[in-house]
């Protein structure tokens, strides 16, 4: 087919048109009209952003975030890979935990009060593939239920119905969310399009402001996509307010070379300086799947992780300097996840196998700071085929972040997310005139006898509400839910659980109580 047919044809066949500016790949424009333009008006006032680090591969958490408070139980599960204890970071506030040496520009944030760590989340019957998992994080979907749309997607869509057609338009100029670094993921995808917008790399984002193109190869395919990129950067509206707003900002404080993730959080500051109004952008930097040779063996303080972790402590840290130095602190909240952790017993190899729970961050000058969480805390007989019990599901961070920081009505959370979440104590709640959900207290669940053999009474205070009890076994899987519904009254009350033909070991019994959890550790026994 000759190109002048192949771009007929394919214009004529769709409104939407994939396309490149200088390795932009734009999913995402329309016609400007006055009726689009008076439906598209987002249905929420807010100038909030939220940066989404995404930490590829598997970041294994117990060596992230040391669990000092029961240290001997993580040094005899890690003996060739834990971190020495008078090597740990101290935080200031807890003796409970912190983290790992190499992560001194995000020890300062969190003494700062400008950093909460999430301990143990996760979600129920956990995958351990990278695609499946990262999937369901993208999508927040339950292990067994496949989306094809993002929870940043069907966000957005929420803010900006019919998107492409209408868009850009006066209300809204610029490109709804802008991830860096690979192609538009799943994340941001919406109900029928991406939501978003794309920069294949840093390099690609200073080609297009000094006018240049990516060198594409020497052959009738790459001479093809030379002509649609100059076609694309002719036409696409977004390039021009990106290059806008990238031109207004001539000065930044000073990143950390050789990291990529630094490269990409700097042109992310760039453009929230720059004036666009782009609620969502998203970062990404691995590989975190470290089974082998994860620490040095002579000293287990540096090594592969210990680079990766630095790198993404520099660069969030550098991040935040430059949202101060540029007048934007306020308006800017981040947070970390990746697809699963790994498990709390190291392998033979020097490394960790993929697991289930593992803790995120959250950082800004609006968050709360602090731990959020009971500390995990390792069997003495762990196997390498044991994981960490979620404390948190992970669509709970979600659910805050959406209500209390991009200030969605509570009411339509539920659309969102698909099911109820309990919200947790994250972010500054007044910014969006809420209330901050209050922190979990002790010893909100127990149960008797423990150990057990075959039946033991779990008594659980509830404050009124949505209440969920759930068992959870060692590799990480929920196996019961034990109560799943609104409890009229607050008080104390009793369930039991019969582990019926259940093998003896370690089981975990759940609590969450609208914004509160907790778990309890139980013990089967012959």
């Amino acid at each position: 087919m000759k190109r002048s047919e192949f771009l007929k044809k394919s214009l004529l066949s769709s409104t939407i048109v994939p396309s490149f500016i200088n390795g932009f790949s734009i999913k995402a424009l329309g016609v400007n009209s006055p009726l689009m333009r008076a439906l598209n008006l987002p249905t929420t006032n807010t100038d909030h952003v939220l940066v989404i680090v995404q930490l590829q591969g598997g970041n294994d958490g117990l060596n992230m975030v040391i669990p000092l408070e029961y240290f001997s139980g993580y040094a005899n599960a890690r003996s060739n890979i834990f971190i020495p204890e008078d090597k740990v970071l101290q935080l200031t506030n807890t003796n409970k935990v912190g983290l790992n040496p190499a992560m001194t520009g995000l020890q300062s944030l969190y003494n700062d009060g400008k950093l909460t760590i999430i301990n143990s989340v996760g979600y129920p019957q956990p995958s351990f593939s990278h695609f499946r998992a990262t999937d369901i994080w993208m999508s927040a979907s339950d292990s067994n239920n496949v989306l094809n749309t993002g929870w940043a997607g069907r966000y957005l869509n929420y803010e900006y119905p019919n998107f492409p057609n209408g868009y850009p338009n006066s209300s809204m100029t610029d490109p709804l969310a802008i991830q860096i670094g690979s192609v538009t993921s799943l994340t941001l995808q919406g109900p029928s399009v991406s939501m978003g917008m794309s920069i294949s790399n840093p390099t690609s984002f200073y080609s297009l402001l000094n006018s240049t193109q990516d060198p594409a190869p020497q052959t009738p395919a790459g001479k093809e996509l030379t002509f649609l990129r100059q076609m694309a950067q002719q036409t696409q509206a977004y390039a021009t307010v990106v290059k806008n707003a990238a031109t207004a900002v001539t000065k930044q404080v000073t990143y950390p070379s050789s990291n990529a993730l630094a490269d990409q959080l700097k042109i992310v500051a760039r453009l929230i300086k720059g004036g666009l109004k782009t609620r969502v952008y998203m970062v990404n930097y691995g590989n975190f799947d470290t089974h082998a040779n994860q620490v040095n063996a002579l000293d287990k303080t540096t090594g592969t992780h210990a680079n990766l972790l630095k790198n993404v402590s520099d660069a969030i840290t550098a991040f935040q300097d430059d949202l101060q130095f540029l007048g934007i602190e306020d308006r800017v909240v981040g947070m970390t996840f990746s697809e699963f952790g790994r498990r709390m017993k190291s392998n033979a190899s020097g490394g960790t196998d993929h697991g289930a729970a593992a803790p995120c961050f959250v950082f800004g000058k609006n968050v709360l700071g602090g731990v959020l969480g009971n500390t995990p805390n390792i069997p003495t007989n762990v196997t390498v085929a044991d994981n960490l019990p979620f404390q948190y599901d992970f669509r709970s961070i979600y659910g805050t972040l959406l209500s209390s920081w991009l200030c969605v009505n509570d009411n339509d959370l539920n659309q969102l997310l698909l099911k109820n979440f309990q919200l947790l104590p994250l972010v500054n709640a007044a910014s969006c005139n809420k209330v901050n959900p209050n922190v979990s207290g002790f010893d909100l669940i127990t149960n008797y006898p423990n150990p057990f053999t075959s039946t033991t009474t779990i008594a659980y205070t509830s404050a009124g509400g949505h209440t969920l009890i759930q068992i959870i076994d060692t590799t990480g899987r929920v196996i019961a839910n034990l109560l799943d519904k609104e409890i009229p009254v607050a008080g104390t009350y009793t369930v039991t659980f019969n582990s019926g033909y259940l093998p003896i070991g370690v089981y975990y019994a759940r609590l969450q109580n609208m914004a509160v959890q907790q778990v309890r550790t139980m013990l089967k026994v012959r």
